[in-house]
C-alpha cells in the first residue's frame, strides 16, 4: 500500500505542481513539475546530529590521490574558464577541504564554508569570481534559499560549479545507488539546471554528467 501525503511545496521554486516520483522501503520522493527536482518531504530528513554523524564517516582527504582527481573534473574545466588570480569559495567544503587547495595551487584565492566544519557567515559579505559547490547541494533542506545566497555574492560573469549526479529517468532512479544515502534529499536533472539558469539570469555549460557550470550574466 503507498504511503498517503499531503504534497508540499516544491523547496527549490516553491510550485505546488507535485507528483510522486518513486517510493522504497526508506522514504518517497516527488516530483516537482514545475522545475523537475525530485525532493524527499521533511518527515524523512535526519536529524542534524545523525546528518552531521554520517558526515564524519566521510574520509575526504587532500593528500588523497584519488579524491583530487575526482575533483579536477570540476576544477579543471572551471579554471580553463577563469582568469588570473581570481578569489572563489569553496561553499561546503566539508572537514578536509581539498579543491581549494586545487585552485590556489594555480594561484586562484579561496575561502571555506561549510554550516557544520567551517561556519563562517562572513563569508556571504563578501564578493566572488568564482563559486564550488562539490556533493553540496543534493544534501540542501532549503535549495531556493541556498541558491539566492550564492548568486547574490556571485559578481557579474562569475562562475558558480556544481558537482551532483543527475536524474535521468524513473528507472534508473529506482536502482540509484545516490537515492540510499539518506542525507540526499534533492535530486537534480538537467531541467532543473536549466530552470536554475533562467531563474538566475545564467548560462549553463554542462561539462558532464554530474558537472555543471553556471555564467551569471
Amino acid at each position: 500500500m503507498k504511503t498517503k501525503y499531503h504534497a508540499p511545496l516544491c523547496p527549490l521554486c516553491s510550485g505546488d505542481d507535485i507528483d510522486p516520483f518513486f517510493e522504497d522501503e526508506n522514504r518517497i520522493y516527488l516530483n516537482c513539475l514545475n522545475c523537475e527536482l525530485v525532493f524527499v518531504p521533511q518527515r524523512y530528513w535526519l536529524s542534524a546530529e545523525d546528518e552531521k554523524a554520517t558526515y564524519d564517516l566521510h574520509e575526504n582527504d587532500p593528500q588523497d590521490r584519488g579524491y583530487r582527481q575526482f575533483l579536477s573534473r570540476l576544477s579543471a574545466p572551471l579554471m580553463q574558464r577563469l582568469k588570473a588570480r581570481q578569489k572563489g569559495l569553496d561553499y561546503g567544503c566539508g572537514p578536509g577541504p581539498t579543491l581549494s587547495v586545487l585552485l590556489e595551487a594555480h594561484g586562484h584565492e579561496v575561502d571555506l564554508y561549510d554550516p557544520i566544519y567551517y561556519n563562517d557567515p562572513s563569508v556571504f559579505h563578501n564578493r566572488y569570481d568564482f563559486i564550488c559547490a562539490t556533493e553540496v547541494v543534493e544534501h540542501l533542506r532549503d535549495p531556493k534559499l541556498e541558491f539566492a545566497a550564492l548568486f547574490k555574492v556571485l559578481k557579474p560573469g562569475g562562475w558558480l560549479g556544481v558537482m551532483t549526479k543527475r536524474v535521468t529517468d524513473k528507472q534508473a532512479f529506482r536502482q540509484w545507488h545516490y537515492i540510499r544515502d539518506m542525507t540526499h534529499i534533492c535530486f537534480y536533472s538537467q531541467r532543473t539546471f536549466e530552470y536554475l539558469a533562467r531563474r538566475f539570469d545564467a548560462r549553463l555549460d554542462v561539462v558532464a554528467n554530474d558537472v555543471m557550470l553556471l555564467n551569471k550574466n
